[in-house]
């Protein structure tokens, strides 16, 4: 579940997600599955996610930034030396 949802960030950041059938398509999963993947983005996220009727895809409509792998932090950034 975790790789669809993070396979569905990446798809939604290049606006290159298609409609709900398409992205069950491409994740392997059901529609409705998508639509609980994109509630999931909305309300835990608080992922600003919309639809483009005209384009058909998915796109965040704020500039941002929603990862889910793990980033090791430096010693700098941790305020040491």
């Amino acid at each position: 579940m975790i790789k669809n949802i993070q396979l569905l960030i990446e798809l939604i950041h290049l606006q290159h997600t298609g409609n709900t059938k398409a992205i069950s398509e491409k994740l392997n999963v059901s529609e409705r599955m998508v639509y609980k993947y994109i509630a999931i983005l909305k309300t835990e996220f608080n992922a600003p996610v919309k639809y483009d009727r005209l384009n058909k895809t998915y796109f965040f409509e704020e500039k941002g930034k929603l990862n889910l792998n793990w980033q090791e932090e430096k010693a700098k950034e941790l305020g040491q030396n």
